[in-house]
């Protein structure tokens, strides 16, 4: 095989997701390892650069048909310098060299960066964004990540943080508390734990009949898939909760929309899973709140790579950014 290869890697909390990625964009292989946050995460690192060197020797690959290993890091990053500064949720509360160390490690060139970024790219590249070049990405997942990118190249601000969308402020008054300290975040209504959130504040204050009550009667939990199900059979309750959902999310998108006209918002994440549930009334939202220009021209979808987008923009970063 004369192709090159690049290795995408996409760090996350459980388990990091590893593949072999043709040069062009397609997966050849892909696999996990876990994900070992002990002792402040100190063999995250090494554990990568196994993985590697086992998978490059099983398939008996040579060092110079590799371009380089792309990584995407769940937490701001300095490109630059190839430090992410804290990466919370895998142990890493101090500065970590990531580049520098997976680079000695496997004697590869290397190149990170935040993991919602690079799920941004890899839909830009080979999903939803079908090649747009200026594309705005949401996960909406446990929490609410996002990605923008403005002429092909993704925006980074000052300090590494462009793109916190699950940090717009939606709820001014009287908001839930967010884990980044302020209250009333996005991620603390559109999040699959948002969705949980405004379904048991509805269900307390409404009295309506919903299955939504006899699920959590019964199994004594709601998942977000409950609630999207209940309201795709028009239950009174769950269409309230994705008619609040859309309200702030659809809010947050025009703002969004109307300071960076996008060709393409593509939204990921389980949430993203309810499908024209949620697409339509977000849709609809989107356009009564977005400048009239934007309203028309900028069109939102939902991703199509899943979980390989990390791994695809992680390849992408060794293509373009090398």
């Amino acid at each position: 095989m004369n192709e090159k290869l690049i290795i995408g890697v996409d760090i996350g909390g459980t388990t990091t997701k590893l593949a072999l990625v043709l040069e062009r964009g397609e997966v050849m292989e892909k696999w996990e390892i876990p994900t070992n946050t002990s002792n402040s995460g100190v063999a995250i690192i090494p554990d990568i650069a196994a993985a590697i060197k086992l998978k490059i020797m099983e398939h008996s690959i040579a060092q110079e048909q590799i371009l380089g290993i792309g990584v995407g890091a769940p937490g701001p990053v300095n490109m630059q310098t190839g430090i992410l500064y804290t990466g919370v949720n895998i142990g890493w509360e101090k500065p970590v060299p990531l580049r520098e160390e997976l680079q000695h490690l496997t004697s590869l060139p290397v190149v990170i960066e935040n993991d919602a970024n690079v799920a941004a790219l890899g839909e830009m590249w080979k999903g939803a964004g079908d090649g747009a070049r200026d594309v705005v990405c949401i996960t909406l997942g446990t929490g609410v990540g996002g990605g923008v990118i403005v002429n092909g190249d993704i925006a980074h601000g000052v300090k590494g943080a462009a793109g916190e969308i699950g940090h717009i402020t939606a709820v001014p008054q009287n908001g839930y508390y967010c884990n980044c300290g302020k209250y009333g975040c996005l991620e603390t209504v559109a999040s699959a734990t948002g969705v949980l959130r405004l379904a048991t504040d509805e269900l307390k204050e409404n009295q309506d009949p919903s299955v939504l009550r006899e699920i959590l009667h019964t199994t004594g939990r709601l998942s977000s898939k409950d609630i999207f199900e209940a309201a795709a059979q028009r239950d009174k309750i769950a269409l309230k909760v994705v008619e609040k959902l859309t309200f702030y999310l659809g809010l947050a998108l025009a703002n969004l929309g109307s300071a960076l006209n996008p060709e393409k918002i593509v939204i990921g994440g389980g949430v993203s899973q309810a499908g024209d549930t949620l697409l339509i009334p977000l849709r609809e939202k989107f356009k009564q709140y977005a400048f009239s220009t934007v309203a028309e021209s900028t069109s939102i979808e939902i991703a199509t790579l899943g979980n390989d987008a990390g791994v695809i923009g992680a390849a992408w970063l060794i293509k373009y950014k090398h």
